[in-house]
Formats: structure tokens, sequence, C-alpha cells
């Protein structure tokens, strides 16, 4: 059950990033290196219940238990928190683009029936959402974000409006892309991130009644036909050589700036999302812990 506060601050708890060369929040704000291995799922979850599971569910499974984990909110015995107090939001552009992909050219070259039954589940386009409640028992609002270049940021957004609302007191921000033939193809040839960043976002007295530790504090968050970044902000971009980040894109670049916090800096971070020549571009300050 979730309770209201007048205190309508949102805090990010818990921070985890997935990533070929980055596989923490400092490593990725210091910048990951090239060459790194690919992320194998089963060696952050185990093997059971990645089968039949697309590469986006599986690098999503692997990012819940880790932000979760980090914001002391899952034990070797589950959760440590009650289960409806967690919602998720998960972004992604490409997510299951090979699983559709894959059903449509069976449903093309051969009939419907010839589809897999353990395929057509993962065709949905929030099972990247919906899968990892199951997985870890978070029974909160579920949604799923598909939006273009300020995904990301739209998820995180949306999580926070469900906190400020009193829908949840915590909820657990993904953003993934995979990488794989179907993405590149979509993508001319360029290749996807394959990995991604989650963020627990709670309300402020949710943090304090469990004397959690604050990474960071969201501020506004905006969206636009075109969303300035102030002159003193703090750049980031991911290197180019890990790929388009598309849907992860928002919710890495909030994961950075705990990155940054983590190591003692303290000036705002403004992470901004789209250009020009997208639909919209979206932005959201971030500030350190002590503005809690």
């Amino acid at each position: 059950m979730t309770t209201q506060s007048t205190d309508t601050t949102v805090v990010v708890s818990g921070a985890a990033v997935l990533l070929p060369g980055a596989d923490t929040v400092r490593a990725l704000a210091e910048g990951p290196a090239a060459g790194g291995a690919p992320v194998e799922p089963a060696e952050h979850v185990g093997r059971k219940g990645l089968r039949y599971k697309d590469r986006a569910t599986q690098l999503g499974y692997c990012l819940t238990a880790a932000a979760l984990k980090d914001a002391g909110l899952l034990g070797d015995d589950g959760l440590t928190c009650a289960p409806e107090s967690v919602g998720v939001v998960a972004s992604s552009n490409f997510g299951n683009l090979d699983t559709v992909a894959r059903a449509l050219d069976t449903i093309r070259e051969e009939t419907v029936t010839a589809t897999s039954p353990m395929d057509l589940p993962n065709a949905s386009s929030n099972v990247i959402a919906s899968s990892a409640a199951i997985r870890y028992g978070l029974r909160g609002p579920n949604l799923m974000v598909c939006n273009g270049e300020t995904s990301g940021l739209d998820a995180v957004h949306w999580a926070t409006t469900m906190i400020a609302a009193g829908r949840a007191e915590r909820v657990l921000v993904l953003g993934v892309e995979p990488d794989n033939d179907v993405v590149r193809k979509l993508l001319g040839g360029t290749r996807a991130v394959d990995g991604g960043a989650a963020l627990v976002l709670e309300s402020r007295p949710a943090a304090e009644r469990r004397s959690a530790t604050v990474r960071a504090v969201l501020g506004p968050y905006t969206r636009s036909a075109g969303t300035p970044v102030p002159g003193s902000a703090r750049r980031w971009e991911l290197p180019e050589h890990l790929g388009r980040a598309s849907g992860a894109h928002g919710v890495l670049q909030c994961a950075a700036a705990v990155g940054w916090f983590d190591a003692g800096e303290r000036g705002p971070v403004h992470a901004v999302a789209g250009t020009a020549a997208d639909d919209a571009s979206a932005g959201l300050l971030l500030m350190a812990p002590e503005a809690a």
C-alpha cells in the first residue's frame, strides 16, 4: 500500500550499468573502455529463466537485479520491501525487434500456426517491463516506453510522476538496447549498445523511512521541440565505439550523473536527449545528494 506525502521530491537510491567495458556507474562516468567483452546474462543472474527470452529481456533481468541490490531492496530471500510498493518503467526502442521480425517471417513464409508458442509472448512491446516485474515480484504500476530518442528521459519522468502521484513509493527505471543483426539492419549497419542502465527512484520520505543512501536528486524535466543545453552544463556522450544508445541513452546519462556524484562532484547535471532532427527533445536536471 502506498502513502501520500506533501514532499514530492524524488531521489535516486540505486543505480546499475551493464555495458561492454563498463559495469559500474563510476566506470560509465569515466568512459567505458574499448574492447570490452559482451555482457553474459548467465554470469549475473544464473541460467534459470533465460531460455526463450530475447536478449533485451535478459539484459533487463541483470540490470533489475543489480539496481535493486544496489538500493538495498533485494536480498538473498527476495525483496526487502512490499512488492506492491515497487513499480517498473522500461525504455527500449529496439528491444524485441528480433522476436517480432522472426514471427513475421514465419507467418509470411509458412503460416501463423508455425510460429513458436514460446516466441509469441515475447513479441509484445511491453515484454521487458513485464518480465522484470514477474521475475522479481514487482507488483506496482508497470509501463513500457518506446518513444524514440527521448524515451529514456521520458521513462524517468513517468516514474517520477507515478511516485509524486502516490501510485508507488519507488520505481525501477530500465533503459536497455540489444545489438543483433535485425537491429543493425534497421540502423543501416550501425551497432547498438547491447546493454544499458537501471535506476531505482524513490520518494524522499520512502527513502528516509528505510535509511536509504541518496545518490542523486531529480529536478525539473522538460520536453519540447527543442531543449537547450545550459552553457554551464557538463556534457557527456557515450563513446562511439559502443554504438547507438537510443532508448537507453537518457537512463545512461542519469546513471553517469550518479557516478559523478559518487566520485564527489557536486555541480548540477543536465541530461539531454533528442536533437532538432528528432520529433522532440527532453531535458532533466539532476542534483547532488545534499540537495535532498
